[in-house]
């Protein structure tokens, strides 16, 4: 059975714990032998040698080995046989492999870190628990499952548990989750469905929140690689690297000079052996020499310098795009980038800034400016009805939505340019009493003295205040007109009452208190959201002119979700939007087939993300995977290219991504995919270039020798050829500054990179160009 269904005591009893003292000592050694510890296997480093085998692997890497190898025996056996050894041209072209593997090797710096960095986010974590029934300060490494852990704001949640008690619980679970508002969470909670979204699973705390408000005690149900956490890492562990149309270009191509250079090469050894056969001068010095001749049409075709210029091309090209703010982990991402036809976007941190702000407030009119806040039951309400604070750096401290009023109160005063800010107003009024929010009452009342008078301040849901509230009717259809449409637009409404008191009573006595929240003056209300980026809207224009597809994957819900997708114009032409749970049980050919019109994907887990990107591409389609959570690192891994968010992002997000945005804006990933398509122009200049040359030689050796004539060059004659004299030039042609008046033909485009894979992919039509603001 799930932790999060059934009883607390049948849990209790199957865990052999005790809500009120906790585990003894040998119990505590029954269940981390039994259940495991808490800590995350941490994965071996990729060693120097791993990474320089990887660059070697490279197709074009390969052929030139296979060169070298070729033109070394063949010396080596006439140094052995008595001849003329010319060992140079091994030199050369060994130095051409190892100037390749060495850029590559000390630009790209592979490494698989984001295992790492999962089993770094918990460390020296310390926290409160109950142990043979005294309260002791714990590691999180020495928590076992069966743990009673007792939590208040402010804490790191060390392992996965179920909620014993709790009192206002407010729990940060945007990373995991990607819910920009903080979760309510209540021990009561009884959920009867198995399939409850991890979002919506109240009565449970996850590794790696935080708590935002309240306090409550958990038993812990996970630990290490049981959590959910551990399970994300599990799938990160599985991820296996994907060939980049780049390396599928140049494997491709690879193939193709290898199949020309051995046919050229056998039919000059066969015409040279038959024509020594026909003039009785076979002779093994005449055959070796029409060995060599074959050998030096291999070295002809193959474009030696080709691996050092793609290597030093694509290094001098991420330089650039970090001055772009696009700082590229992995070298053939930054031609990659170009590619993309499909983008997978998270929403919180991605899409939006992750940080609550007031999007507006009703007093008796509605006002969307920090300038209207002048109404003083508002003022005093937002300042003394909250516990949250604001740091010196601006970070907020608490509650998020509550930090959010208090930097809309503080925005306003300084708009005012009065000075008086949230802590003048809680110094010059004192707090009386406080009743914490509750996720059963929803509300939080505070009493206080303000000006000689004691005011009682209420503060929550619509409906709830609604009831305490003597409203007429005219007035409340026009507050509940304004509040359906900031609901319609997935904004969180906090609204606010008060009502003066008699001299201080104990209103801690039930009737005392019904007596208090009764008929109260109704003050107004906030509409609070996580705000979209600024450059957004331009950055997905941008990319929709180019023939680029959003599609939302986010773990917040349906409404929130949708709200966005209209807001972006995600949903204008036949665009869906569904929930995780609605395509889990789906075939992947059903899936597959839905995937075109479904724009957004609400409550996705890390497994429901990565399953969408493997059937994307599994569909022909280049795509791109952007977020900043511990949720997305499996998707972002699993894609053609994944991008991180450099500021917002988990330390997970970003050693999982092969891009890291240093500024998190999206428009930067629109100006990357223009670089991308740039750098694939030049690669095509230069690539073309090289060959050409190569063409060229093949033709003169090859036609040469039918003539009868000795071959013009040499092996060593070639590759000075190759890398000295055509390396400069064809690297100048893959520097080449972009050209805004060119035109991208996406579709070619798209072919061009996969030839080989089905082909379920759109098709464009028209010539399709990245618009960036601001160019002409």
């Amino acid at each position: 059975m799930n932790e999060w269904m059934g009883s607390k005591e049948s849990l209790l009893e199957k865990l052999g714990t005790d809500s009120s003292g906790g585990l003894t000592p040998r119990q505590v050694e029954t269940n981390r032998q039994r259940y495991g510890a808490n800590r995350l296997p941490r994965n071996k480093p990729e060693s120097m040698a791993e990474r320089i085998w990887d660059a070697v692997r490279e197709p074009m890497i390969i052929i030139l080995i296979m060169a070298w190898l070729i033109a070394l025996g063949v010396n080596i056996f006439q140094s052995v046989t008595g001849g003329v050894a010319d060992y140079l041209e091994c030199v050369g072209i060994f130095v051409a492999i190892l100037l390749s593997v060495i850029i590559s090797v000390i630009m790209e710096g592979k490494s698989a870190k984001a295992f790492e960095a999962l089993s770094r986010i918990s460390d020296n974590l310390i926290v409160l628990a109950l142990r043979d029934g005294r309260t002791v300060m714990l590691n999180q490494e020495d928590i076992v499952t069966g743990d009673i852990l007792l939590l208040s704001t402010g804490d790191k949640v060390p392992a996965d548990g179920r909620l014993l008690e709790s009192a206002g619980l407010l729990v940060d679970e945007s990373a995991l989750t990607g819910e920009s508002i903080p979760a309510d969470k209540d021990a009561s909670k009884d959920i009867t469905d198995e399939k409850t979204p991890l979002a919506e699973r109240a009565n449970m705390l996850y590794t790696g929140t935080y708590i935002a408000g309240g306090h409550g005690k958990m038993v812990v149900t996970a630990t290490g690689d049981a959590t959910e956490f551990g399970k994300i890492a599990r799938e990160l562990g599985k991820t296996q690297k994907t060939v980049t149309p780049l390396q599928e270009k140049l494997a491709r191509l690879g193939k193709i000079i290898t199949l020309f250079g051995m046919i050229a090469a056998v039919i000059i050894l066969t015409i040279q052996i038959v024509t020594f056969t026909w003039n009785n001068n076979l002779t093994l010095d005449s055959a070796m020499e029409a060995f060599i001749t074959s050998i030096v049409l291999i070295v002809a075709v193959v474009p030696e310098g080709l691996p050092t210029t793609v290597a030093i091309s694509l290094s001098i090209n991420i330089i650039k795009l970090s001055r772009q703010n696009a700082l590229v982990k992995k070298l053939v991402a930054s031609e990659t980038i170009g590619c993309i036809n499909v983008i997978c976007s998270d929403k919180t941190g991605t899409l939006t800034e992750n940080r609550m702000t007031v999007a507006g407030f009703y007093d008796t009119d509605w006002h969307t400016d920090s300038s209207g806040l002048t109404s003083p039951w508002l003022i005093h309400n937002f300042c003394l009805n909250t516990t949250a604070d604001i740091g010196e750096n601006g970070a907020f401290l608490g509650n998020p939505t509550e930090c959010a009023m208090l930097n809309f109160y503080e925005q306003s005063t300084r708009r005012a340019k009065s000075g008086q800010s949230y802590r003048d107003e809680r110094e010059n009024h004192t707090t009386l009493r406080a009743f914490p929010f509750s996720s059963e009452l929803q509300h939080m009342t505070t009493i206080s003295s303000v000006d000689g008078k004691i005011i009682s301040w209420v503060k929550g849901s619509p409906e709830c205040l609604f009831s305490m509230c003597r409203i007429p009717g005219e007035e409340k259809a026009k507050i509940e007109k304004y509040i359906r449409a900031a609901q319609e637009r997935a904004m969180r409404i906090i609204a606010f009452a008060h009502k003066e008191l008699p001299a201080m009573q104990d209103y801690g006595e039930e009737s005392l208190h019904r007596e208090m929240e009764s008929d109260m003056t109704f003050d107004g209300f906030v509409a609070i959201t996580d705000p979209l980026r600024a450059d957004v809207h331009d950055a997905i224009r941008s990319c929709r002119n180019a023939g680029i597809t959003l599609k939302i994957l986010t773990g917040d819900n349906i409404v929130t979700a949708t709200a966005i997708a209209r807001e972006l114009h995600l949903l204008d032409n036949g665009g869906i939007a569904v929930e995780a749970k609605d395509i889990a049980d789906m075939s992947d050919e059903q899936l597959l087939a839905k995937l075109p019109s479904i724009a957004v994907i609400a409550r996705s887990t890390p497994i429901i993300k990565m399953r969408v990107v493997k059937l994307l591409k599994e569909a022909g389609n280049i795509v791109a995977v952007t977020g900043d959570g511990i949720n997305d690192a499996p998707s972002l891994k699993n894609a053609d290219v994944g991008i991180s968010m450099g500021i917002s992002g988990t330390e997970v997000s970003k050693e999982a991504s092969d891009i890291v945005l240093l500024d998190d804006s999206f428009f930067t990933i629109a100006r990357a995919i223009e670089w991308g398509r740039n750098i694939y122009e030049n690669f095509k200049r230069f690539i073309t270039f090289q060959l050409t040359v190569n063409l060229a030689s093949v033709i003169v050796v090859f036609f040469s020798v039918l003539m009868g004539l000795k071959a013009p060059f040499s092996a060593l004659d070639l590759l000075w050829i190759n890398i000295i004299m055509d390396g400069p030039p064809a690297l100048t042609l893959g520097l080449e500054p972009g050209q805004p008046q060119r035109k991208h033909h996406l579709s070619r485009h798209a072919r061009e990179h996969r030839q080989h894979r089905p082909l379920h992919v759109r098709r464009l039509s028209g010539p399709v160009r990245l618009q960036l603001p601001g160019r002409d």
